[in-house]
Order: structure tokens, then sequence, then C-alpha cells
């Protein structure tokens, strides 16, 4: 299968998915998540260019880094959420350092993972990565943008 009509065939599966987010029940949430999740798949697949043996080695692999990534992306959402107004100085002094570990954490996963990823890909798929997350995480993000403002979504080919 080309890749434009590869593409093509992702975002419209992505459309098919967009439902507002106030609306669905967890069972429905828990869908959507799926459907996504499995477009992400076909998407960086594609994108990526992954032979079937790379793609049976690359997965595991990316899920073990997204997963602990998601962690660590949790953590550094509950340090903001801290109201510091009721926080003494040295309180937020922790937090800072703490805000500062974490992300130095992000840091220290993606160089530990794309040093694995290259042991898997080659260097141009491992960069193709990063710019591939990206663009998916920007679709994923008009079509939900849309969706929550009561707006249609632009057509799978529309450009942006």
């Amino acid at each position: 299968m080309n890749h434009l009509l590869r593409n093509t065939l992702v975002l419209l599966f992505l459309l098919a998915g967009t439902i507002q987010v106030h609306a669905q029940t967890p069972d429905q949430r828990q869908e959507r998540m799926s459907r996504i999740e499995n477009a992400k798949i076909a998407f960086l697949t594609d994108k990526l260019s992954l032979t079937q043996e790379q793609a049976q080695r690359f997965w595991p692999i990316y899920n073990e880094f997204t997963d602990k990534r998601k962690d660590l992306g949790q953590r550094q959402r509950q340090l903001r959420s801290t109201n510091v107004e009721s926080l003494n100085d040295q309180q937020i002094r922790d937090l800072i350092k703490q805000n500062l570990t974490l992300r130095q954490n992000e840091v220290n996963l993606e160089k530990e993972y794309y040093d694995k990823f290259q042991k898997v890909l080659s260097v141009r798929q491992t960069g193709q990565l990063l710019v591939a997350e990206r663009e998916f995480t920007r679709e994923i993000l008009q079509r939900l943008g849309g969706g929550r403002r009561g707006g249609t979504p632009a057509p799978a080919g529309a450009a942006n």
C-alpha cells in the first residue's frame, strides 16, 4: 500500500473516532484510546517504513519507552498542579529541584532508548521517529481540537 493511501486511511480512521470528550463513558474513552494507539502504530510503521522484522523488534522497545515516558509525564503534571502559593520557600526549592530531576530523567530516558532503537532501526529511521511522533501528535490535537469546539475536523486530504 503506498504511503499516501495508508496515511489517508489512518487519518480517516482518526476522523471516525472524533467524539466530544465530555460525552464519553469510561468504556468509550478506552475504546477511543485504543483506536488512537492503533492509528499511531500504523502511522509510525508507515512513516518509518518498518520491515516486518523491524516492527517485531521495535514495538516492544517503543511500548516500554512510552510507558516510562508517560510515568515521568504524570509525575511532572502532579508537580505542576501543586499550589505554590501554599508552600514555604524551602518547599518551593524542593519542588523546583524535583521538577528539574524529572526533566533530566526524561532526557536520560530518551538517550537510553534512542540507543536501543538504533539496534533495531537505521539512524535515519531513528531520526524520523522524532518527526513522526510530532506529526502524529499534531494530527491528533487538530482532530480533537476541532471536535471540542463543535467544529467539523478538516477532511483527511486538507492542507494545514
